[in-house]
């Protein structure tokens, strides 16, 4: 499958200069590489414009106490489907939703303060939602890497 962008060793090194510090100017970045300011501000406002990054916050989940995290495995029924999505994407225990290899089924992700939180979770909240069927979880001891830290192969910008 081919990209529909083409990138190139700049876009990698505006990018990874973002990813360290989101805050960074173009006027800092272009100094630090011995680059146009235009032309990192320009490319930094087209990496957006196309979708390829998002300048946004990350709330780190330990620093409100979400120290409890868990893969759930659901089954949905597809009568339900669309209710079902509205109702996970509206509840702010889950920090991810996508659909799993099934046509009916669904991963998230949610955290909790602590595990009897989780607990009423999985035994009371997600069966109450009609349609639902929770097929299993896996709690999550530490996440080593997450979405907000993922980054293409180097190879990818050339």
């Amino acid at each position: 499958m081919a990209t529909k962008h083409r990138f190139d060793n700049l876009d990698h090194t505006i990018i990874c200069e973002l990813r360290k510090n989101a805050r960074l100017s173009s006027a800092d970045i272009a100094r630090k590489h011995k680059l146009n300011e235009r032309t990192v501000r320009n490319r930094i406002d087209s990496l957006i414009e196309r979708g390829i990054i998002r300048l946004t916050a990350i709330v780190n989940p330990y620093a409100f106490d979400y120290v409890v995290a868990v893969d759930v495995f659901l089954e949905a029924s597809m009568d339900h489907e669309q209710a079902i999505l509205d109702r996970l994407l509206s509840m702010s225990e889950i920090s991810y939703v996508a659909y799993g290899q099934g046509s009916t089924d669904l991963s998230i992700e949610a955290r909790f303060k602590d595990n009897n939180q989780m607990r009423e979770f999985l035994r009371r909240t997600l069966p109450a939602i009609p349609g639902i069927k929770v097929k299993g979880y896996a709690l999550v001891p530490r996440v080593l890497r997450s979405i907000d830290e993922w980054m293409p192969p180097v190879a990818d910008f050339h």
